[in-house]
């Protein structure tokens, strides 16, 4: 796939995520994978769960360090649609770089079981992952104020205290500053998300106006209309 058409389709995506479509972290739909045949996959069949295991295990070879410190994360793994190479089993690896707000992607070529491509750009933001979600609803629920106001939001609903964030319902989506908001200029450049939380009760607790920054691990409170 190329970075121009990258930037497109995520710059697209993104439009739709402020127009309101979510992206659900719980039960989220991963990357192209289905189960592994019992025949040799051809060029164009979806990756199967080893291929996409070896292309996770190959395209965070160098990075592996970076990862533990949560500098770097591995988004998700898709298939490679390069129709210069359609007769390859390929797959495009998703990586966004905190540290330098940098988003990446690798091409691994399964059958030389190796990288033969990078692109890396600024400015586009590929939807959440699960795990970004839940990192997300981590910061939220560690800060104070608004965190404070989800516990007791839960324990009201649930009739019992809230033990993590793998027990609330999350929907995150990328965030995009708007100029009527003001508190998170800094998503400009940085990886950026809103969470919609569902509690037991089938309720949403009020988190239009928070934003929660993965760059900094920060939660910032927009202001404005």
């Amino acid at each position: 796939m190329g970075w121009g058409r990258i930037v497109m389709v995520l710059a697209g995506a993104g439009a739709m995520a402020l127009a309101g479509s979510l992206f659900l972290v719980s039960g989220e739909q991963g990357p192209q994978a289905a189960r592994s045949p019992l025949r040799t996959p051809s060029p164009a069949d979806p990756l199967t769960g080893e291929e996409i295991s070896r292309a996770s295990e190959i395209a965070s070879a160098t990075l592996r360090r970076r990862m533990t410190t949560g500098q770097v994360e591995l988004l998700y793994i898709e298939r490679g649609d390069d129709k210069a190479a359609e007769d390859r089993r390929r797959a495009d690896a998703y990586i966004y770089d905190y540290a330098a707000n940098r988003f990446i992607v690798r091409t691994v070529d399964l059958a030389e079981g190796r990288v033969v491509a990078e692109r890396a750009g600024r400015g586009a933001q590929p939807p959440p992952s699960r795990a970004e979600g839940e990192r997300a609803a981590e910061l939220l629920l560690a800060d104070r104020a608004h965190g404070g106001r989800i516990r007791a939001a839960y324990a009201r609903a649930a009739g019992r205290p809230l033990r993590s964030a793998s027990d609330l319902g999350l929907r995150a989506l990328v965030y995009t500053p708007r100029p009527a908001h003001r508190g998170a200029g800094a998503c400009a450049t940085h990886r950026c998300v809103r969470l919609l939380v569902r509690l037991p009760d089938a309720t949403w607790p009020d988190t239009t106006r928070i934003v929660v920054d993965l760059s900094a691990e920060k939660i910032l409170t927009l202001e404005g209309r």
